[in-house]
């Protein structure tokens, strides 16, 4: 007799930082999502595909839902409430140190109109004492109805078994959607400019890594097996260019050799990365570059 098989979505929702990626890369076993210490690195949605028993789960990792400001803004919001739009489970994610902070407020109150079924995942609980935990849970209680409470850390894996544990029974009963090899939907040559995207938002400060958008212009198979990557980064202004190319191009070529090994890394196979930094005032305003990257310029 053959074993009756689930599969469902689960989208992750919540205000920037508030581990998201990192959750979605713990769970997949796998780099699929970007991470870093900066608030809003997640700029479209990104599925994680895994298998736990017999279901396959399906997790949406969203941008970071915030006040947006700019069209490039608006569009991540937008992904990130359409990302959870038609999941089977909404994980409310919340960073336990932060607390109910005003982002994490409005993003309550939006969910909580939405009408959806709602799991609450505190995470990062191995930063704080267990005794703050529960007076948290209560005050989320209170704005929203929640079917189940995990408390995790993505960062050491604590409690993140139970949360797929869990999932993998209460998904519904169906054929999986994706091959069983599947890790992602997303495309390589998207993983790249993502991962040369990574690496300016942890070799460069303050605005340069909101004012650069990564494209892969071409991905090119070569007779030996290995892959030729060319990637244009477009900034927002001459000082940006300046800094991510560094010193006689030190910092552009360190952040292409690191982005280079996670990529052959993750395509299992080896990779030539070629980069091209261009300044292009506006792009955060621009449909073609939004869409470039995955996001609707309807936003």
């Amino acid at each position: 007799m053959t074993e009756e098989t689930r599969c469902g979505f689960a989208a992750l929702v919540g205000a920037p930082n508030a581990g998201k990626s990192t959750l979605l890369n713990r769970m997949a076993g796998a780099k699929l999502s970007i991470v870093s210490p900066k608030a809003q690195t997640t700029r479209f949605r990104v599925l994680g595909i895994l298998i736990r028993h017999a279901t396959q789960i399906l997790i949406v990792d969203t941008p970071g839902i915030f006040r947006p400001k700019r069209k490039l803004d608006r569009a991540m919001v937008a992904a990130a409430w359409s990302g959870s739009e038609d999941a089977d489970v909404t994980l409310l994610l919340i960073d336990a140190k932060s607390g109910l902070d005003d982002a994490t407020t409005a993003v309550i109150e939006q969910l909580a109109n939405a009408g959806r079924r709602v799991w609450l995942v505190l995470n990062k609980t191995d930063l704080v004492t267990p005794q703050s935990l529960l007076p948290l849970t209560a005050a989320v209680a209170e704005m929203i109805p929640v079917e189940h409470v995990f408390m995790i850390s993505a960062r050491t894996g604590n409690g993140v078994d139970d949360l797929l544990d869990r999932l993998a029974e209460s998904l519904p009963l169906g054929p999986f959607l994706y091959p069983e090899d599947d890790m992602t939907d997303l495309p390589d040559r998207l993983l790249a400019a993502e991962l040369v995207r990574e690496q300016i938002f942890l070799q460069t400060h303050e605005e340069v890594p909101y004012g650069a958008t990564v494209e892969t212009e071409s991905f090119v198979e070569r007779p030996d097996g290995s892959v030729r990557i060319d990637v244009t980064v477009y900034v927002g202004r001459a000082s940006h260019k300046a800094i991510l190319i560094g010193e006689r191009g030190r910092r552009i070529r360190e952040i292409g050799l690191k982005a280079r090994l996670q990529l052959a890394d993750l395509l299992d196979r080896p990779c030539h990365l070629f980069l091209n930094v261009k300044e292009r005032a506006g792009w955060d305003e621009e449909r073609a570059r939004l869409r470039a990257i995955g996001l609707d310029d309807n936003a």
